[in-house]
């Protein structure tokens, strides 16, 4: 008879939630959780490793994401946003590119419509954007233009009656590759104001192309996006995002999503380094009865606790409306940071099954770097912090 596969649920502290954090969740939100994790043990986690070593994605699973109804769970379904939190944590656990396409559609997406639309444009545009029939993509980043996007904004955006032409390029845009509407950035050339554009992908003029060879994400479709005299109409220039300034409210929530990220993949790593752990045999022994490997685990598991701790008083912050942008780049910062060592020591602990994708722990830490980087880089939101506390910018 084969072995049967090895249950980690038996294991204690089975859910990682060292400190109960999840007891902060009303029940509703609690039992709503608990069914979200049994679709994603169900649904994501048995195609996870196969689709990032292919860099495909499974567009079979977006029917099955719109009915377990991931889309807006603060401003539509009326949850908290330390459920949200938690919720993005959870899908990262199970893959950090499902949490990124999730988190690219619904958080920069849906976002920018959610708060820089009219009400005329979310009524014509949100029903089909929360069942995911229309898959969006968030047109920020540039291929000069990274960090100093705000003011280095290169494509532009003029006015034509009761048309706007844009033109120039995108790079790092996820899910463009089969995008049906993105919401393109662009830089008035009538006032040097950044304004934003819902642009149908299948417009002339618009080309999108999948950027190849990642070593991050590799289920995420980002792509390169040419705008080449795109023309689109007035009615589809958000009528909320007149400066750079209306941007940033959406990045605010957003980046607070990636720090959620940093917790979810850093509780990603510690299932997997406790499970091989108590499995793994070596001098007669699991791995798990070593001093030096249980020294490993508990640092994973302290990072984790710490990040989520951070996450749990800024979500509810941001319940009361009342949490402030450093607060956000502080959490980014701390967190990735965190999750960097934790994936690094969980690699550590599988030793060389640490760096083939069989094991899961090597497509966490390959996909950590991507987390690190985007939403704004450590550096970035550390100096963002550091201008907050001492009132001096040194960004520049």
């Amino acid at each position: 008879m084969p072995k049967p596969a090895f249950d980690a649920s038996s294991l204690p502290y089975a859910d990682g939630d060292f400190y109960a954090f999840e007891q902060l969740l009303t029940g509703k939100e609690q039992d709503r959780l608990a069914e979200v994790r049994e679709f994603l043990a169900r649904e994501v986690k048995p195609l996870a490793v196969d689709c990032w070593n292919r860099a495909e994605f499974p567009m079979e699973l977006i029917p099955k994401l719109s009915e377990v109804d991931l889309v807006s769970p603060v401003r539509r379904q009326g949850y908290s946003n330390l459920f949200a939190g938690i919720l993005h944590a959870e899908v990262t656990r199970a893959d950090a590119s499902i949490a990124t396409f999730m988190g690219v559609h619904d958080g920069l997406f849906t976002g920018s419509i959610e708060a820089l639309a009219s009400e005329e444009q979310k009524e014509a545009w949100l029903p089909d954007i929360y069942s995911l029939k229309k898959i969006g993509a968030f047109g920020l980043t540039e291929p000069l233009g990274g960090s100093d996007v705000a003011g280095g904004t290169r494509t532009t955006a003029e006015r034509d009656g009761d048309h706007w032409i844009l033109n120039g390029a995108k790079r790092w845009i996820g899910n463009a590759t089969f995008s049906d509407w993105v919401v393109i950035y662009a830089k008035d050339v009538s006032d040097n104001q950044v304004k934003a554009f819902l642009v149908d992908t299948k417009l002339p003029g618009y080309s999108a192309t999948k950027i190849e060879n990642k070593i991050s994400l590799r289920t995420v479709q980002n792509a390169d996006i040419v705008l080449d005299n795109v023309v689109v109409p007035d009615f589809c220039k958000l009528a909320n995002a007149n400066g750079f300034r209306d941007t940033n409210k959406v990045l605010k929530v957003t980046r607070l999503a990636v720090a959620w990220q940093a917790v979810g993949l850093q509780l990603a790593a510690f299932d997997v380094a406790r499970s091989y752990a108590v499995q793994r045999l070596q001098f007669g022994r699991p791995l798990a009865a070593f001093q030096l490997v249980q020294n490993q685990l508990v640092q994973i598991l302290g990072n984790a606790v710490a990040s989520m701790g951070m996450m749990v008083r800024l979500a509810q912050l941001e319940d009361a409306g009342v949490a402030k942008d450093e607060q956000s780049a502080l959490a980014k910062a701390f967190t990735t940071s965190r999750m960097r060592e934790s994936v690094a020591l969980g690699r550590s602990i599988l030793g060389g099954n640490g760096i083939v994708t069989d094991y899961e722990m090597a497509k966490i830490f390959a996909d950590a770097e991507a987390i690190y980087s985007y939403e704004g880089t450590h550096e970035i939101n550390t100096l963002v912090t550091g201008r907050a506390i001492t009132g001096v910018s040194a960004i520049v």
